[in-house]
């Protein structure tokens, strides 16, 4: 198994600086990882920095809290593609889903997706939050609006595990016969855990760790 070819390297702290992203962009390089994930304003640096690379350029949207509007999540999508995002982590509004508000999560990830422009889009569930029948209820809309993969954790939930073995099993059972994958991010931090995260159906795996786990 190439598990360098599962990883996203990942650097998202507010406090990162320049020199802390040229470090992570190196690591990425030397370990031929399959993607950074970065905040959107890395994008275009980094974009550049892997110019000579297959290695893709991911950031998030409405991170990471999820309730920025709609509309804010669109444009800032549409100005990451326009800077050089590969790929899209856009954090679900959990409010809505605790509401109820189905048609309005649908109808935002649609939107987000259009966006994207044929890029790939996830959805970060935010697995900490929700039970069990949260998060297939998530899942199914995610189906629905056109997504490409449900995504467990940010990562910034204060006191939260991240993810957790059963909600990425669970998360692949209700996406896999309608084509989505399974990033899982959020606590991952050796080789064991994402060995685990893998055999439980993620093709993704989202952490700051990637040199560890790969090593």
């Amino acid at each position: 198994m190439e598990l360098n070819k599962y990883i996203e390297h990942t650097l998202l702290k507010q406090d990162a600086s320049r020199a802390d992203l040229i470090k992570l962009l190196d690591e990425a390089k030397e370990n031929n990882f399959l993607g950074v994930c970065v905040n959107p304003i890395n994008v275009k640096f980094s974009k550049q920095y892997l110019k000579d690379t297959d290695i893709k350029v991911v950031t998030v949207i409405g991170f990471p809290l999820g309730q920025t509007t709609c509309e804010s999540k669109v444009l800032e999508t549409i100005d990451a593609v326009k800077n050089g995002a590969d790929e899209l982590d856009m954090v679900l509004n959990i409010g809505k889903l605790k509401d109820g508000e189905f048609d309005y999560i649908v109808d935002e990830i649609s939107k987000i997706k259009t966006a994207c422009q044929g890029r790939n889009l996830k959805v970060i569930l935010e697995t900490d939050l929700l039970n069990s029948d949260e998060i297939k209820t998530a899942c199914k809309f995610c189906i629905k609006a056109g997504a490409d993969f449900v995504k467990t954790s940010t990562g910034f939930v204060k006191n939260g595990v991240g993810a957790r073995v059963e909600d990425v099993k669970l998360m692949y059972e209700t996406v896999k016969n309608a084509g989505l994958q399974v990033k899982a991010s959020g606590g991952v931090r050796d080789k064991e855990t994402a060995l685990k995260m893998i055999e439980a159906g993620a093709t993704r795996i989202g952490t700051s760790s990637g040199v560890q786990i790969c090593s």
